[in-house]
């Protein structure tokens, strides 16, 4: 079986360059705010201790140096959402799989994760059935968690169902974690809004929209092309009507714009990726949008 944590790798390393992932690593880090390590009691200083580490107001006050002692803060989990429906198994707007973007985003994110010591954990499904893998902040366990998302998503799969997925995540989880999305560039339900909502105020929520094929492209003219949802077929000569081409254009840019308000009223940081080259740019403004957002 194809290792496709090797694969993620094999892009970091070709697609981005060394500072980029400097960068990209910094951001995650700086997605929780605060110390890595939390205050926990005073005590008398003694030979060894970090200076830095005494407290000079408590020091003056009981005129004796005292050192502050602290613990260390507990792990973080990164809970990656992801669609695998049917709809994710079609093809991506420069010709890839919306599948093959979807793993190597969440291995990206979950890659950094365990680099820093933290956990990750996945919530896939589509309209039959959720699946939860359990966190864990391993190279193996990353690897079945990529496993897991490209074995489901397929053209054979169920529907997608990202709201009972989402319903999932807000119901189970109370711990707070960096809630990690992926799936189809398109606008959010009602109900989606509604537990998005809902999650963010529990968690830190980012979402990575994977747009769908540019099925006008003078390119594709010559191939038979069909829609993964119910298998309808769009004809030759629909694609080949330049008018057809300018206009199904202006309505991606359209529909694209109108889910990036859609984020911004339910104040989730979202970035749109087309093709691979993308994902880890992609993941680098979005986790950056994240760190500068108001919440």
């Amino acid at each position: 079986m194809t290792s496709l944590l090797r694969r993620v790798k094999s892009t970091l390393s070709i697609r981005a360059h060394r500072r980029v992932r400097g960068l990209l690593e910094g951001e995650y880090t700086s997605v929780f705010h605060g110390r890595s390590m939390e205050f926990d009691d005073l005590r008398p200083y003694v030979a060894g201790d970090e200076v830095r580490d005494i407290d000079w107001k408590a020091t003056a006050r009981l005129r004796t140096p005292m050192t502050k002692r602290f613990i260390a803060a507990r792990k973080h989990t990164v809970l990656v959402i992801a669609d695998t429906g049917r709809n994710m198994a079609a093809l991506a707007e420069h010709g890839e799989t919306k599948r093959d973007l979807a793993v190597l985003a969440a291995g990206t994110v979950g890659y950094l994760a365990i680099r820093h010591g933290d956990r990750v954990a996945l919530v896939a499904g589509d309209a039959e059935h959720t699946v939860f893998v359990e966190p864990a902040s391993t190279e193996a366990h990353l690897e079945r968690m990529l496993q897991k998302i490209h074995t489901n998503t397929t053209t054979d799969a169920a529907a997608s169902n990202l709201t009972a997925q989402l319903e999932y995540a807000a119901r189970v989880f109370r711990r707070r974690m960096i809630v990690f999305v992926i799936a189809d560039d398109r606008e959010l339900s009602a109900p989606e809004r509604r537990l998005v909502r809902r999650l963010c105020v529990q968690h830190e929520v980012l979402w990575l929209r994977v747009g769908d094929a540019d099925l006008m492209r003078p390119e594709w003219s010559g191939s038979v092309m069909h829609d993964v949802h119910d298998s309808a077929t769009i004809p030759s000569f629909v694609r080949d009507d330049p008018a057809l081409r300018a206009e199904f254009r202006a309505a991606v840019a359209e529909s694209s714009a109108r889910s990036e308000d859609v984020f911004e009223s339910v104040a989730v940081s979202s970035q749109r990726v087309s093709r691979e080259a993308d994902v880890v740019p992609g993941l680098f403004r979005l986790l950056e949008v994240h760190r500068h957002a108001r919440r």
